[in-house]
């Protein structure tokens, strides 16, 4: 049977791994098109450094970067190596970075990434031309190197055309040829060329590429400097010219520099200086392109590069008496959350993008698109790089410059997980902003959603319950930042009060139709044709019966349901399955309606006399809901509990939203009711045994690994999913870890040991005021029994915790449906 026709436009590095991974897989009919010469085409992959550090907070990220250099370690090119195990070095300047380079250990542990952390000596033992005196400590991953990457690029290549492979230079793509929403070819200067499958690999090209199919690529051409230095004595004859490096790569991030050798030269990155975006458009391109001159090198700047070059001479002190002897400002694509952009238009089948793709995650990205295409699904999860991971309003292009600067500013920066953009800020509000603002919230962002994380307002219940017992974590600097003891007093008073949580933000779809019923059935894992008013929690699965979301699906008539869904990529994985007949509308009703989330045992007490609705367990049982009134305000009041306590979550339309607000707040004032806010939620879902779709499981789990066995409903005749997830064995099971020490506590990626050996990894973690003690996920082994006395490491510590079943409160629903 005949492969499809694939045109890959772009002969960098991702487009070589992609032809070669494809015709690896059978697909032999591949032709890939470059404007530029072969190999050094004039894009990123023709000047870049070729620095390969596989360790990345993504765990995906950093698989998809151990296959690149693992990979390229065994291509084969006539003049030389093309991938070298340099081993990375990291060193820190201050305790801060020393910190971070222990999270990173403990990120690499977790992986199975070989590391090592380093003395100052040791460091100097790795690197002789370090001035110890300016180090605290290093950190060392001896598989990691230095690539280089044209070479890698042409071998690759050859071996696709060994097996039937086109590539085509100097022939630029002019546009895609379609039809009825099809891809049909490419149209360059000398005629069409046919095909099935076009992808779009044209590196920081790519966003313009992409504009002449309709479709937005978040990403920004952006400079970045790199210079040579004169000649170091002591490197004299160290290095062949074939060898060309024998140091590691070096990283100084507290400077935001890093170096390679370049025979007895050394080569330096820059990432200090302001953000250079470039406009593609303006850069001269001709068939003049050589490895001296092309459209993606710019004149260096050397003011720019003043700080970075006393800070070399600081940490390498021979350089004192050398210069920057060149230089040059590459053009590297950065987007708003510095990962890569993957995926099919959802507008034009057969238009794939690999896009913002650094030598790094090369092969790695190219591996899991040939996967994508041929099998159907990848192997990794892609939640983090999904071309649809981005809501509309950050396609906008000043959301796009703002965020992909400042992703090109924190390349190297200490990121606390819960740090928050700094702009844009205010872009999508709930109706209750200003509420909350005058209640002193400190406000996180996602998804451009001003969220509360918790409220200065509370500060006296804070008080109230500490004089009352309530323990409140000793934290250390690292875990205090972006936290208040407050949070801690918003989640207990939940639990003995009642609160309301702002829920605005959380993902809303309508689904209706005469097929809505059918397509959620196909769709998702439990039973959701039941009756009008019925609630039910279920799962969406990838075609290889992993978990890709959870959903809430509320059946509001015979033909309307509204789901509650988790971001932008599940309307479109919902939209690429809809019906043809068109029986099935699907729509975002997020920014048109709002919800509070009022819980907490006195909840009945401040809602019942609002409301015409009986709100007794035989008036309105859990996981049921009903379209009401809440004084003036309709709404749907849906008897659901993500903090597992007594309460509802209440939708209206946004332009009711101000009106219920006041209207609970005034109600509940005898019963003191509170505002919290994320952290508080978060702790209490913890404690309830609630996961988070995308954090907690990803499409690498099975739901009943992931413990939501309960969400599937096996006597179902199909879904999506199904019949893989019956072949389908996951060796590691989501489990809930105590830990012994009121005041440890983590934030999530720790790897966990069981007798000094690592065994799995946290996903998320809160500080539960119900058990005074921190509680966390973590995927283990699943036959890790109850009871393990297991150690998550943490900065520089070891934390004892004891592996138990969940949920940790109220396993009976006692309280959920009292």
């Amino acid at each position: 049977m005949p492969t499809p026709k694939v045109v890959i436009v772009g002969a960098g590095i991702v487009g070589t791994s992609l032809a070669d991974e494809l015709t690896a897989r059978g697909w032999t009919d591949v032709t890939v098109l470059d404007r530029g010469p072969l190999f050094a085409t004039g894009g990123s992959t023709s000047h870049a450094p070729g620095l390969v550090f596989a360790t990345n907070p993504s765990k995906t990220m950093t698989e998809l970067a151990s296959y690149t250099l693992e990979k390229f370690s065994t291509l084969e090119h006539p003049d030389g190596w093309c991938f070298s195990h340099l081993g990375g070095l990291e060193v820190a300047t201050t305790e801060a970075r020393l910190d971070d380079l222990h999270r990173k250990a403990g990120w690499a542990a977790s992986r199975g990434v070989e590391h090592e952390l380093l003395s100052p000596a040791e460091c100097l033992e790795r690197h002789p031309l370090l001035d110890p005196d300016q180090i605290v400590g290093g950190f060392f991953t001896p598989r990691d190197g230095l690539a280089k990457a044209l070479r890698a690029a042409e071998a690759q290549a050859t071996r696709a055309i060994s097996r039937g492979a086109r590539f085509v230079p100097h022939t630029e793509v002019i546009d895609v040829v379609e039809c009825n929403g099809e891809v049909r070819g490419v149209r360059t200067a000398t005629g069409v060329v046919d095909a099935d499958i076009v992808v779009c690999c044209t590196g920081f090209w790519g966003r313009e590429f992409g504009r002449r199919v309709g479709l937005t690529i978040p990403l920004v051409p952006m400079a970045h400097q790199y210079a040579y230095t004169t000649p170091l004595e002591s490197r004299h004859g160290a290095n062949s010219v074939v060898a060309e490096a024998s140091l590691p790569i070096l990283r100084h991030q507290d400077h935001d520099l890093y170096y390679r050798e370049h025979g007895d030269r050394l080569g330096i990155g820059y990432y200090g200086h302001r953000p250079m975006p470039s406009d593609v458009n303006a850069l001269d391109y001709d068939s003049t392109v050589s490895l001296e001159e092309m459209p993606s090198k710019l004149m260096f700047t050397p003011d720019d590069f003043a700080e970075a070059w006393d800070q070399t001479i600081t940490l390498i002190p021979e350089l004192a008496t050398g210069k920057v002897d060149d230089g040059f400002n590459g053009i590297f694509s950065f987007t708003p959350d510095g990962h890569s952009v993957v995926g099919e238009h959802r507008g034009l089948k057969g238009f794939w993008v690999a896009e913002a793709v650094w030598v790094t995650h090369s092969a790695g990205i190219a591996r899991t698109v040939a996967e994508w295409m041929v099998d159907g699904a990848p192997s990794v999860d892609t939640h983090e790089f999904d071309l649809y991971r981005f809501e509309n309003a950050a396609l906008t292009d000043d959301y796009i410059l703002t965020t992909s600067s400042q992703s090109f500013v924190e390349v190297y920066d200490i990121i606390h997980p819960h740090d928050q953009v700094a702009a844009p800020r205010g872009v999508r509000t709930s109706p209750f902003y200003d509420r909350q603002a005058a209640l002193g919230a400190e406000f996180w962002v996602a998804n451009l959603w001003e969220r509360p994380a918790w409220f200065e307002a509370n500060q006296p219940i804070l008080d109230e319950l500490v004089a009352g017992g309530l323990q409140i974590p000793l934290r250390d600097a690292w875990s205090a930042r972006n936290w208040s003891p407050i949070s801690v007093a918003e989640a207990a008073w939940t639990r003995s009060h009642v609160a309301m949580y702002d829920m605005t933000p959380l993902t809303r779809y309508e689904v209706s139709g005469p097929g809505a019923a059918d397509f959620l059935q196909r769709m998702t894992t439990n039973n959701v044709d039941k009756s009008i008013g019925s609630i039910t929690y279920t799962l969406m699965l990838d075609d290889e019966g992993g978990v890709r979301s959870d959903l809430t699906v509320a059946r509001l008539g015979a033909d309307l349901f509204q789901v509650g869904a988790n971001g932008p990529i599940d309307f479109d994985w919902l939209s690429r399955h809809l019906p043809a007949d068109r029986s099935v509308t699907l729509r975002d009703i997020t920014g048109a309606t709002c919800c509070i989330g009022l819980w907490g045992p006195s909840a009945r007490d401040v809602v019942a006399p609002l409301t015409p609705t009986g709100l007794t367990n035989d008036g309105l049982k859990y996981f049921r809901c009903v379209q009401t009134t809440i004084g003036s305000v309709p709404v749907t009041l849906m008897r659901v509990s993500y903090v597992g306590e007594l309460g509802w979550e209440i939708y209206a339309d946004a332009e009711y939203g101000r009106g219920l607000w006041d209207l609970l707040m005034a109600a509940g004032a005898e019963h003191r009711i509170i505002a919290a806010g994320r952290i508080a939620f978060n702790a209490l879902r913890i404690e309830k045994g609630y996961r988070s779709a995308g954090v907690d499981m990803t499409t690498e789990h099975t739901p009943d690994a992931a413990g939501l066995s309960f969400a599937v409903k096996s006597s179902k005749p199909e879904f999506v999913g199904k019949n893989a997830l019956d072949q389908r064995v996951c060796p590691l099971r989501l489990r809930t870890l105590k830990f012994d020490d009121p005041a440890a506590v983590v934030l999530g990626k720790e790897p966990v040991r069981v007798d000094g050996d690592v065994v799995g990894y946290v996903t998320s973690a809160g500080w539960s005021p119900t058990v005074g003690a921190c509680l966390a996920y973590a995927w283990l082994p699943s036959d890790l029994p109850d009871s393990t006395a297991v150690a998550v490491d943490y900065l520089r510590t070891s934390y004892g915790a004891l592996v138990i079943s969940d949920p940790v409160v109220d396993p009976e629903m006692a309280r959920i449906k009292q």
